[in-house]
């Protein structure tokens, strides 16, 4: 059974990805209005990872008696500086996302709720794959500079990347 804390906590964290599904939808529609399909690609998938992450949630809170709660989802930007900018933000977000998921993990540690600490490592872990994945494509960026032709190449490059549901046995 969850505490009214990590309840409150874990529904919080449910917003969090929801919204954060939103943000990515948000940068997808930004790339398909310059006409970036590779980027806006690779944000889909990336709103379909984060929607997964919030299904997670939303399943374990009911796994240990606990009662889901939506709330309103806050209106993500809509306008960007460059490719680069918009990447950075999504960098600057996965960091913040890495700290509500520390502060999760701090809760649960504190209120001694184990099964919830174990369930948390898996998002751990994940937060340093999503940073990761991130800041690899905010340093080419930086790399391509102006060059045009670097930008075509590497929304070719992110056009590949899908969205696979992991197994059982991954999450």
């Amino acid at each position: 059974m969850l505490t009214e804390r990590m309840e409150k906590a874990l529904n919080e964290q449910i917003n969090a990805e929801m919204y954060s599904s939103y943000l990515y939808l948000a940068m997808a529609a930004y790339f398909e209005d310059k006409s970036l399909p590779g980027c806006a690609a690779w944000m889909k998938a990336q709103a379909q990872e984060e929607l997964f992450h919030s299904m997670k949630f939303f399943d374990y809170v009911n796994e240990r008696g606990g009662r889901v709660e939506l709330q309103a989802i806050e209106t993500p930007p809509r306008e960007w500086g460059s490719v680069l900018e918009v990447f950075e933000a999504s960098l600057a977000h996965e960091q913040k996302v890495t700290s509500l998921i520390n502060g999760l993990v701090d809760l649960a540690l504190e209120v001694k709720d184990h099964a919830t600490n174990n369930f948390l490592q898996w998002f751990v872990a994940e937060q340093v794959e999503e940073e990761d994945s991130v800041g690899a494509v905010v340093d080419k960026l930086k790399l391509m500079g102006e060059a045009t032709g670097g930008l075509f190449m590497i929304d070719r490059e992110l056009g590949q990347r899908t969205f696979t549901m992991p197994s059982a046995t991954e999450e």
